[in-house]
């Protein structure tokens, strides 16, 4: 296996998460013609109360792994590196089953605890037999998330990717196999198909399991036979510091899942008690927030997701060896990608959410409408995850959970008043929730800056100035789709004629977005000069 570099790496990085998110996007083209609107919510449900749990019982450990290893790997401490994995994944089995336990037996709880009184859709025992379905994934997803970070930390992005790939193929295979057969072969209740598409989490995580297990004996990175290090490390200390290192880790994804699930449950609660809406449009709304929505957000957040991941091990190493120079110049340009990749594709998919919507899912009256807003949550949320990962590589943990509670906080409280506000304003109600959120992100995003500044020297002129050449760019990239929209007929509806619709939006707005990034330097500072060469040669021919 070969180790990458930190642009390589955020590319390949990049281009598995990516590959993962599209696989995850189109699949739901079939997906949701097999369950429609309220199987979605009914998968919504589930898989959010999963992701909640996961977060709880895992998602601090590969992070934590990745940091340690980067860590012991840059001080040579080889035999503490073996010695972290290993306890690692006894750590994990224990709280993976604990989780597991409390998620299966309280899942009727938490059905009732969603829907509370609303009447004529899912029931909360269909909610709770998903959640029971699901839960068997985390008796593996624990263990490949601790692997991919032991993998991480040594700087080995390529198999990391590539068991993404992996794990995604096998999980839409058997989502749509399954809940094929359920519903067109065998005729069962639409909440057994949503239950056997919730295995392919399982499935799908424990092939991608087995791939790295491969990967790692072929690479001998946990020889039978290795040498003491120098300086000798207990399992205790190694013990403390995994567990010091992943709880900030694991507040955050569980903050991070928080968001949505805090705003699926305050949206349905508020739409049905306070607004009276319908069960079905009810469901409609909340399906955006729960699952349609958010299989379009994680195309966007790919590239948030694919910075992380080589941002970690590279800043974690240059604090390590003290040298903080690098570690602001390397957060600097990743800012700069969110600013020159992230922010484009979030205006593209809100400006085109019609579009999109209905090759994706068809024809909706409150998809596009919802969508079109909700969409800006994976922007805030993504930029916000690059700062928070940034603070726990230099060690600001108390920092972290600080910030990351207190923009939860804003987000939960202003939920309900801002929908109710937006929905007297004659707007659709969903949109307070997602004000609430940007609020929540940004309050925590600028505080976080202001202390890396004060506490570390870090600086941002190089992002603040050539801040003014992106709004450029961005208004003329708006500026662009605005008058395509003028020229290119409205009101087509089939899935079919989206494509090309799509294609044409896409490349002439991405062209002259990227043409102009090309002359005013962005895509030289962030990608440097030998892709900036290759794009020069490109435009001469």
């Amino acid at each position: 296996m070969k180790k990458n570099s930190f642009i390589e790496g955020t590319i390949v990085a990049t281009l598995g998460i990516l590959l993962v998110k599209v696989i995850g996007v189109i699949y739901v083209i079939p997906f949701n013609a097999i369950i429609g609107e309220q199987g979605g919510a009914l998968y919504g449900y589930g898989y959010n109360i999963y992701q909640l749990f996961l977060g709880i019982s895992s998602a601090g450990f590969p992070f934590a792994i990745s940091k340690i290893t980067s860590e012991y790997n840059a001080l040579g401490y080889k035999k503490a590196i073996q010695d972290t994995y290993k306890l690692s994944l006894k750590l994990i089995s224990l709280i993976s089953i604990l989780m597991f336990i409390l998620l299966f037996v309280f899942a009727p709880q938490i059905g009732k605890l969603i829907i509370g009184s609303s009447t004529g859709g899912n029931t909360y025992q269909d909610i709770a037999f998903v959640i029971r379905m699901v839960s068997f994934a985390i008796l593996v997803i624990p263990f490949l998330s601790v692997t991919k970070g032991f993998l991480q930390g040594y700087k080995y992005i390529t198999p990391y990717s590539v068991s993404q790939v992996i794990e995604q193929v096998i999980r839409v295979l058997v989502i749509l196999v399954g809940s094929y057969a359920c519903i067109k072969v065998l005729d069962l209740p639409l909440k057994y198909a949503v239950g056997v598409a919730m295995l392919g989490a399982f499935f799908g995580g424990l092939v991608a399991y087995i791939y790295l297990r491969i990967k790692i004996k072929r690479a001998k990175l946990l020889p039978k036979n290795i040498s003491e290090d120098k300086v000798k490390i207990t399992s205790r200390e190694i013990v403390k510091k995994i567990i010091m290192y992943s709880i900030p880790f694991i507040l955050i994804s569980l903050v991070n899942n928080l968001y949505t699930t805090v705003d699926m449950i305050l949206l349905s609660r508020t739409l049905s008690d306070l607004l009276d809406s319908s069960a079905k449009v009810t469901e409609s709304i909340v399906g955006v927030y729960s699952t349609w929505g958010i299989k379009l957000n994680n195309i966007i957040l790919a590239i948030s997701t694919g910075l992380v991941t080589s941002l970690i091990p590279n800043i974690v190493t240059s604090f390590t060896k003290g040298d903080m120079n690098d570690v602001n110049n390397k957060f600097n340009k990743a800012l700069q990608c969110v600013l020159l990749v992230i922010v484009p594709l979030t205006l593209f998919f809100s400006l085109m959410s019609d579009e999109i919507w209905t090759l994706f899912y068809g024809n909706s009256y409150y998809g596009p409408i919802v969508y079109r807003a909700f969409v800006f949550t994976a922007l805030f949320g993504g930029f916000y995850t690059i700062i928070v990962n940034t603070l726990q590589g230099v060690n600001k943990y108390k920092l972290v959970i600080f910030t990351v509670l207190l923009g939860l906080g804003i987000n939960a409280v202003l939920d309900v008043p801002f929908m109710l506000i937006v929905d007297k304003l004659g707007l659709n109600a969903s949109y307070g929730a997602v004000i609430a959120a940007v609020c929540g992100y940004t309050i925590s995003t600028f505080i976080s800056l202001y202390v890396l500044r004060k506490k570390y020297g870090f600086n941002y002129r190089s992002t603040f100035r050539v801040l003014p050449k992106y709004i450029v760019s961005w208004i003329c990239f708006i500026v662009v789709i605005l008058l395509l929209k003028i020229i290119v007929p409205d009101g087509l509806d089939g899935r079919i004629i989206q494509i090309p619709i799509l294609a044409l939006f896409g490349l002439v707005s991405f062209a002259v977005y990227g043409l102009l990034c090309y002359k005013n330097g962005n895509l030289r500072r962030v990608f440097g000069n030998k892709f900036d060469k290759m794009i020069g040669k490109f435009i001469k021919i």
